[in-house]
């Protein structure tokens, strides 16, 4: 990292590729250690990290590299075919446009999916990666979510959702009407935001909801991904295990950060993970759920210069 003299660069484009427009913008000093971060969802983008974190990490060493896939966000595209193949070239062309051989993959719950499997195929594209609040196994995760809410209801005499949990546990667990119901439950039930916040998170969401791209269209939830996805890869029947372990054969370091007030992970599920990274090589952090990047913002960097050598 050159230490004397630092140059920001906060650089929006518009990627063409295929004729379609890929969203991106860059934090930094290109001559920085490049992160690339990948946005969760699907169907989600990658507005929240770019507004909260990028420009704060950019600041400590980085050059941070925020973009949301094709078809999602500020990447519309109507005729997205929402495969894995898909977003792999066009992660490509992000690595490309902005001159990086190798780069640390961050990756946001889903996003950490799509990192993941990328690091499997491209390696030697892949400096390290890290999981932020990523599923091992996105069918543990929704069974999770089904069993804390069902305790949710039943503590409060809640009738109406235990018949509407009732009807979940009789749906087909492969269904993308199972998957899009329980996260639902999730979202109705607190589980992606820490219960008590500290006042530096609070701080964070409060600007980040006041700002105009939050408020726009750009920023909302799309169907068309999370259908094509689960239509095209069955996502919601994901399990990682095998996958992390055949990156880590490429010597490529892993590294996992979690919330112990995330809703959509049981500490048995966070274990796992922790079983298969390297040792110390996961940090599960106290007052902190989904967003770890906002509800320990610090911690968050701080790991990152930790475990990321310039």
């Amino acid at each position: 990292m050159k230490r004397t003299i630092v140059v920001f660069v906060f650089l929006i484009t518009t990627l063409s590729i295929s004729s379609q427009t890929i969203y991106s913008k860059a934090f930094g000093d290109p001559s920085n250690e490049p992160l690339i971060y990948l946005h969760g969802g699907p169907g989600y983008n990658s507005i929240g990290f770019e507004i909260t974190t990028a420009k704060k990490l950019s600041e400590n060493g980085f050059f941070v590299v925020v973009y949301d896939r094709r078809g999602e966000g500020r990447s519309s595209d109507e005729n997205a075919k929402f495969t894995f193949q898909e977003t792999f070239d066009d992660l490509d062309a992000i690595y490309a446009k902005f001159n990086l051989k190798d780069a640390t993959l961050i990756g946001h719950s889903f996003g950490g999916v799509v990192g993941t499997l990328y690091a499997e195929k491209y390696p030697n594209k892949t400096k390290s990666l890290v999981l932020v609040a990523v599923p091992l196994s996105i069918k543990e995760t929704l069974s999770t979510i089904i069993k804390t809410s069902k305790s949710i209801y039943e503590s409060n005499n809640d009738s109406t959702n235990l018949r509407y949990i009732g009807m979940l546990e009789t749906m087909d667990k492969n269904s993308l009407e199972y998957s899009s119901y329980s996260f639902g439950h999730a979202m109705q039930n607190g589980f992606y935001t820490p219960k008590a916040a500290s006042k530096e998170a609070l701080a964070i969401y409060s600007k980040f909801k006041s700002d105009t791209i939050f408020k726009g269209e750009d920023s909302k939830m799309t169907i068309e991904a999370p259908t094509g996805f689960w239509k095209n890869e069955k996502y919601t029947s994901i399990n990682l295990t095998q996958n992390l372990k055949n990156v880590l054969k490429h010597k490529i370091e892993i590294f996992g950060l979690y919330g112990t007030e995330d809703g959509l992970y049981s500490k048995v599920h966070v274990e796992k993970i922790k079983g298969i990274l390297s040792k110390n090589n996961l940090i599960y952090m106290e007052n902190c759920s989904h967003n770890v990047f906002i509800d320990q913002q610090d911690q968050f960097i701080t790991s990152l210069k930790t475990w990321i050598h310039f």
